[in-house]
């Protein structure tokens, strides 16, 4: 009696189940790789975003800076010296973008930043360390919670004829011209007043106290963040642009209105 053959698996697997193997292992290799970069660059972010050192700063001056106002800030005939204008000053220039200048004119404008604020803080620690002057204040007085109301007064008296009472800025002589002061920081604000930079007169503490720049600061963000009582603000430029409007659109609709009502009659 013959015997049964018994059939022995063959042993091999779907074409699929390579494919699938190889998936799993991408999918491994990738996920773990994923992981120990971000392990990896959340251990070096740390010192990336850290702060940069007065010794950059020097770097950073003498790459940008040096060309106009020396090597050892002696100035040159390209640029004034900068002994004893401090950090404030630096930072107000730099952070605003109107230095380094681009090109030679009645004075700087305002532009982008070509610096990111380590950057700025940086220079300014290295002219600060150089040639010291004035720094930058309490943070108290940057707060913003000072007296609007005696501040509006004290900037009336002082600043209105120029940036105008609302802050928005003029024009001056010679192609000169008061800035608007509508997204000016609180630290620009104060560096303004204390280094005087442009046309701006220098604001000591003979002048104003600590307390009343405070206040006037305190007055110029509440103008920011409230938006005008009366509606459309034209400018900011008071009865000039409110006369203008007024005679452009008032009487020009009753001009309108008088021809309109004489053709309907004839």
């Amino acid at each position: 009696m013959a015997r049964e053959k018994k059939h022995r698996p063959t042993g091999r697997r779907s074409p699929w189940a390579a494919a699938a193997l190889i998936g799993i292992g991408l999918l491994l290799t990738g996920g773990i790789y994923a992981g120990a970069s971000a392990a990896m660059a959340s251990t070096t972010e740390p010192a990336a975003a850290s702060a940069l050192t007065v010794e950059d700063g020097q770097k950073l001056f003498q790459a940008n800076c040096a060309t106009c106002h020396g090597l050892n800030l002696q100035g040159s005939e390209n640029g004034p010296s900068l002994y004893g204008v401090g950090e404030l000053s630096v930072h107000f220039q730099v952070s605003t973008g109107r230095m380094p200048l681009q090109q030679s004119g009645p004075q700087a404008p305002q532009k982008p930043p070509q610096f990111t604020e380590d950057q700025v803080a940086a220079i300014a620690a290295y002219v600060q360390s150089t040639a010291p002057g004035p720094t930058f204040p309490a943070a108290e007085v940057l707060d913003g919670q000072g007296d609007s109301a005696h501040g509006a007064e004290l900037f009336r008296i002082n600043c209105a004829m120029c940036h105008n009472v609302a802050g928005a800025g003029g024009a001056l002589t010679e192609g000169k011209y008061a800035p608007n002061l509508h997204t000016v920081s609180p630290l620009n604000m104060y560096a303004a007043m204390v280094t005087g930079p442009q046309n701006m007169p220098v604001f000591n503490d003979m002048n104003l106290t600590p307390e009343e720049k405070r206040d006037v600061i305190s007055y110029l963000v509440y103008l920011q963040q409230n938006e005008s009582p009366g509606g459309f603000d034209l400018g900011s430029l008071g009865p000039v642009s409110e006369g203008l409007f007024i005679w452009i659109f008032g009487i020009g609709t009753l001009i309108a209105l008088t021809v309109w009502v004489t053709a309907k009659s004839n």
